[in-house]
């Protein structure tokens, strides 16, 4: 099981410290660092300072926003990033929620999900293999675009640039189990929010090839006090669960209910989306919080890490701000 480190994106601004913490993680021997965008800071960019000031370590997103960019444009980043970065580049791609694609993006949410996401892996392919011009007549992303407000001039075209690879890597952040078993045919590796080792039947995953990516965020802290160490946990899944989508809409809120906690994730919901943000924190029950990370005392940790290596994990993402943790994981994956 390769580590990586995951940043995730901005709060209020850029982290000062998270340029040392990537060059950490390469000088340890982590494989790979990602990096995230809900709305407010980008994906790419901080990616692109990282991979100026490293040289091995891997770069991946996780993820880029379907939503923000068209699926050329997507393409047009990494392969731009993966020449960049002498073949550094991993792509990791969500579709988000309702709330996000229509109340930041102000565009409609697909109401085939499936369908969408499908069609926007295959033009990036397209682009990345650069064996024709763009064609897709898609129901979302057409290739050339033929709607009734359509020129009618537009013209396939393939990229400029030659992509250093045709086969970059492409990723899916994927909840629901129709839509992680269509990642597991059309994509090269699965990005899981939250994943329990001790629930491996809930996300009902077929048989995966060899070298398919299953790559979680796991939150990971050594320290003596396990509930203290649990709360920044708690506050994201508060955060997910409550303010991450709609009352009836909220694919976090639903992955939460197949894990479970049906009943809490709708307490955590009725909570935060009446203000009551501090009360849908310590809503999260603690048992849910720790079997999804990596928290406590190093021998704890140690006991628990096993778990996640016997499942069918390939890469396990840390989120950690902590140096020292980021070492400890380091000597026990050996």
């Amino acid at each position: 099981m390769r580590l990586g480190l995951a940043l995730g994106y901005w709060g209020r601004g850029p982290d000062p410290g998270h340029l040392a913490l990537v060059q950490e993680a390469e000088r340890l021997g982590y494989d790979s660092v990602w990096t995230s965008e809900a709305w407010g800071s980008d994906a790419f960019t901080p990616l692109t300072w990282y991979a100026a000031h490293t040289s091995r370590i891997r770069l991946g997103t996780a993820i880029v926003q379907m939503a923000a960019r068209t699926p050329t444009a997507t393409a047009m980043h990494a392969l731009t990033l993966d020449h960049l970065s002498g073949g550094r580049m991993m792509l990791g791609l969500g579709l988000s929620g309702p709330q996000v694609v229509e109340g930041w993006y102000g565009r409609p949410f697909p109401r085939s999900p499936l369908t969408a996401t499908r069609e926007y892996v295959d033009v990036v392919r397209q682009v990345l293999r650069r064996e024709a011009p763009v064609e897709l007549a898609g129901r979302f992303h057409a290739h050339p675009y033929r709607g009734p407000d359509a020129t009618g001039i537009g013209k396939p075209l393939k990229p400029i640039v030659h992509p250093l690879r045709a086969d970059l890597p492409i990723l899916l952040g994927a909840e629901g189990p129709k839509n992680i078993e269509q990642t597991t045919r059309i994509a090269d590796g699965w990005l899981p929010l939250y994943w329990s080792p001790m629930r491996p039947d809930v996300y009902r995953l077929p048989r995966l090839a060899g070298d398919f990516m299953v790559a979680p965020m796991a939150r990971a802290h050594v320290c003596d006090d396990v509930a203290e160490g649990l709360l920044p946990v708690k506050a994201m899944l508060g955060f997910y669960i409550g303010g991450m989508g709609h009352a009836a809409k909220n694919f976090h809120a639903d992955l939460m209910a197949r894990m479970g906690y049906a009943e809490e994730a709708r307490r955590i919901q009725e909570l935060f989306l009446a203000g009551r943000k501090e009360e849908a924190v310590l809503a999260v029950p603690d048992a849910f919080a720790d079997e999804i990370s990596l928290i406590g005392p190093r021998a704890r940790i140690a006991e628990r890490l096993e778990l996640w290596r016997k499942g069918p994990v390939t890469d396990l993402l840390v989120t950690s701000p902590d140096p020292h943790t980021l070492r400890v994981l380091a000597e026990l994956n050996g």
